[in-house]
């Protein structure tokens, strides 16, 4: 097959997507409720609406002495107004200053409408000296003032995080319903792979992309499932993608995939079932050699075996559909940051190119120095990379002191 004719089969990767989805019809899976105290960096799967105020009584937001704001008129440092303490839960005496101890959090008496902080106040024997004025509701957080009753709380496809747990145990939620985690099923092959503690021949390497996706599936807070190695055998593939499908809600494997070249994971997709491959080939590099299939309604994706390759596939592809599987309302992105190329690179017309770069601190400006544009198999520059910079397909590589957008492997 001559490079123009393989090009010229080749799609978009925003156009394959968009065509694999269409062919999904993917929704978020099932729904589960679990105990507030497990569902740290779960999804929502319905709107949390709060059934009361929060606060749901005036509380005082210091440590001081509740009081009505109006006898508080013309106090001073230089002349300070006495306050008569009480110990009772309403301020009764309208003729005569009253003022009741708080701490933090405590409810104001009935009456009292502002807090004077202690520091502004001095303890004389029963009664205290107060020595500032005080607004009407100055250090008071009024009732419903963080949320008010019926309103959502957390709406359904929040990923919650611990502000959320917080707000959720304030309003007295003990359980919550979430997303089921997507189950992702991985099935390496090739003859060349040995599993790690196993012995190996001569001409194999040890199989380290299982271990790699697995590790990104957690990431985004999917369920791995191990479907092990499969040798170079249709039959043999499509027995791992059957089981697969079986226990799964996606299917993932690695190798066996080319463009024009022997594709054995294709033609096993295409024996398992219906409609099958839906997308085979996609203008990027690396991952040009991804297949996209739809098999008894389930998503199925086929990544190259050379690991920085799979790790591209899976950002492109993998995460979008987990966060559709997992209900999220938008696909979580990666972390990104604006830096300056420290030197120039070439990259293939017509071809999305992601590169991977380590991003630096020089004074006040981040700096991306090329890791590797090339080499898909050297999982090494995925190690001393931090991040990677796409280049469109209508780009033809990077300037040197270009300013580009970098997408984070993790917070710098």
């Amino acid at each position: 097959m001559s490079k123009t004719k393989e090009f010229q089969k080749l799609i978009f990767t925003y156009e394959a997507l968009q065509t694999w989805f269409e062919a999904l019809y993917v929704k978020p899976c099932r729904e589960t409720t679990i105990p507030l105290t497990e569902a740290y960096n779960r999804v929502l799967a319905q709107d949390v609406v709060a059934s009361e105020d929060l606060p749901r009584f005036n509380r005082s937001a210091v440590d001081g002495y509740a009081v009505r704001a109006d006898d508080t008129t013309g106090a001073s440092e230089t002349k300070p107004l006495l306050f008569r303490l009480t110990e009772e839960d309403e301020l009764t005496d309208t003729a005569h200053r009253q003022g009741k101890q708080v701490w933090t959090g405590n409810p104001l008496p009935k009456g009292a409408n502002a807090v004077v902080m202690v520091e502004k106040t001095k303890k004389v024997e029963a009664k205290i000296e107060v020595w500032t004025q005080a607004a009407p509701f100055a250090n008071v957080m009024r009732q419903g003032e963080d949320m008010k009753k019926g309103e959502v709380a957390v709406p359904a496809g929040t990923r919650l995080k611990p502000y959320h747990l917080a707000l959720l145990a304030a309003l007295g939620i003990s359980e919550v319903n979430v997303i089921e985690k997507p189950k992702i099923a991985i099935l390496a092959t090739g003859n060349e792979l040995a599993k790690v503690g196993d012995e190996r021949g001569a001409k194999q390497v040890w199989e380290s992309n299982r271990l790699m996706l697995t590790g990104m599936c957690c990431e985004l807070d999917a369920e791995p499932l191990d479907l092990g190695l499969a040798k170079d055998s249709v039959d043999e593939i499509a027995e791992g993608l059957m089981l697969g499908l079986k226990i799964a809600d996606a299917v993932i494997t690695t190798g066996g995939t080319s463009v024009g070249g022997l594709d054995l994971v294709p033609e096993a997709v295409n024996k398992v079932g219906k409609p099958g491959i839906v997308i085979h080939g996609v203008a990027m590099r690396p991952a040009m050699p991804t297949a996209l299939a739809v098999l008894e309604g389930k998503p199925v994706m086929v990544l190259s075996g050379n690991p920085v390759a799979a790790i591209t596939g899976f950002e492109v592809f993998a995460r979008p559909l987990i966060c559709r599987l997992l209900g999220l309302k938008r696909e979580e992105q990666r972390p990104t940051i604006k830096a300056v190329m420290t030197r120039k690179i070439a990259t293939a017309l017509g071809r999305k190119s992601f590169v991977r770069v380590r991003v630096t601190q020089k004074n006040d400006e981040f700096q991306a120095e090329p890791v590797s544009a090339k080499g898909s198999g050297n999982l090494s520059t995925m190690t001393k990379a931090n991040g990677y910079v796409i280049v469109p397909e209508n780009r033809e590589g990077l300037a040197e002191k270009e300013k580009v957008t970098v997408h984070l492997f993790d917070e710098l």
